[in-house]
């Protein structure tokens, strides 16, 4: 039989490993409750940031509808000098699609993020709207005609531009006049290369007070 104080000694032993065996118990069920936790925490939050971008998303969406139904409600305003002014609220916005413009050609609005070259450019084919928007958006005059348009005036057209920063020309088959001057906002129509008003536009509106961008790059843009 063994002495009193063995049997104490293996009782406290028995006591102590039922006590860390407890303890490891409740270590594992802590774990189990942190990563329990955690997982509906994470759940949460990308479940909100998923909410969050479709709710921006659809905000987005909505602004850019206000933005356009805002700029077709406007018009043309014709000044003594014969520049037409645009009334309506013209949107910065930069997008990745085709936008319909409430005037041909465009003097504002949504546009691509990325600038049409307007160092002195002539093209020779018709150009994005949204590209020619954006470099009106930079200070440039947009010079653009019709197959109705005298040869010598365009070859004269493309003489001025070549030898103006900040200005750029091409064909656009759907405007109503031969030849027309576009600035972010502003518009009119010349008869001819000779047109003193060509001159006055070109003064007036190449880097003018109207440019919501002025100094902004016209080279290391778009290019045909």
């Amino acid at each position: 039989m063994g002495s009193p104080n063995s049997t104490d000694t293996a009782t406290r032993k028995e006591r102590i490993e039922e006590m860390r065996r407890a303890e490891r118990s409740r270590e594992r069920r802590g774990r189990v409750l942190t990563i329990v936790v955690s997982g509906v925490v994470v759940a949460g939050l990308v479940g909100f940031g998923a909410w969050a971008l479709t709710k921006g998303d659809a905000a987005s969406k909505d602004s850019a509808k206000a933005d356009a139904k805002s700029a077709a409600a406007g018009s043309f305003t014709t000044g003594a000098d014969g520049v037409r002014t645009w009334t309506g609220k013209l949107t910065r916005n930069h997008v990745a699609h085709k936008v319909t413009y409430p005037m041909t050609p465009p003097v504002g609005g949504d546009h691509s993020q990325v600038w049409m070259n307007c160092n002195g450019d002539v093209y020779k084919k018709a150009i994005p709207n949204e590209n020619a928007v954006h470099a009106m958006e930079h200070g440039a005059v947009w010079v653009t005609y019709t197959d109705k348009a005298d040869p010598g005036d365009v070859k004269k057209l493309a003489a001025k531009v070549s030898q103006t920063p900040y200005s750029l020309m091409s064909p656009d088959p759907d405007q109503k006049d031969p030849i027309m001057l576009s600035a972010w906002g502003h518009q009119r129509t010349v008869k001819s290369a000779t047109d003193p008003d060509v001159n006055t536009f070109f003064a007036s509106f190449v880097q003018g007070k109207q440019t919501p961008e002025p100094g902004a790059a016209c080279t290391n843009g778009l290019t045909q």
